[in-house]
């Protein structure tokens, strides 16, 4: 497979075209950002880490049944995935309170929510990212009905998999957020990445932060902790 030129640059990964169009190339980069984009940092072997950790857990997630957009490892931080039409909207379902509901509803953080709150945010970093509902993303054009119904399905699929993985490793999967595209035969399939950077982790006993929220609120360790849940689930680094 050749690597060809750059797709899109994002805050921590790069897409690059390849010698098949329906196939592109993800490399994860050292870059670490927070608040949209206004701290920051270079961090020694966040993008290895992330890869290999996007790797492992999307094959756990194909193993279940659930339709992924990668397909291999080609380097330490880079990864073959299939061409998506990406949905420009972010599913995010909370397990645990934290960081924006918490902000936003005034609710005590580490309350366990039951069930689970799904929301919708625009992937817009411009705007900040706002919430949105079925009927904003149905009017604009940015899925169907349809669409929708089966992103949310596949989000608490996800969801319960994830959970359970995280749990027998001593974590609590507190929250997350997923985006899915298109791919060529209509289906919606999960892309972008699972990885500490899009998800938060608690240890379950101490309820130490395991995730970029190390980095938000300058708690240090990052990588090292990164690291520390991968061998947890299994993955060595």
């Amino acid at each position: 497979m050749e690597k060809r030129e750059e797709l899109y640059r994002g805050k921590a990964k790069t897409v690059y075209l390849t010698d098949d169009s329906d196939k592109l190339i993800l490399h994860f980069r050292n870059d670490t950002s927070a608040f949209d984009g206004q701290k920051i940092e270079q961090l020694d072997r966040k993008g290895e880490v992330n890869n290999k950790f996007n790797h492992f857990i999307m094959t756990k997630l194909e193993d279940a049944g659930i339709a992924t957009q990668v397909e291999a490892l080609v380097s330490d931080t880079e990864s073959l995935v299939k061409k998506l039409d990406m949905i420009p909207v972010e599913c995010v379902v909370r397990n645990v309170a934290a960081g924006s509901l918490v902000r936003r509803l005034g609710v005590e953080e580490g309350l366990l929510l039951d069930p689970p709150v799904f929301e919708f945010f625009l992937k817009n970093d411009a705007l900040h990212d706002p919430m949105v509902n079925d009927y904003h993303i149905v009017s604009f054009g940015w899925a169907s009905e349809a669409q929708i119904a089966e992103m949310k399905a596949l989000t608490f699929k996800v969801n319960a998999v994830l959970k359970a993985l995280f749990d027998e490793a001593g974590m609590m999967l507190v929250d997350y957020k997923l985006e899915f595209g298109v791919d060529a035969a209509g289906n919606i399939v999960l892309g972008d990445e699972f990885t500490p950077d899009g998800c938060r982790l608690w240890d379950k006993e101490t309820r130490k932060k395991m995730d970029k929220d190390r980095f938000r609120q300058g708690l240090g360790s990052v990588v090292e902790t990164y690291i520390e849940v991968a061998e947890r689930l299994g993955l060595a680094l």
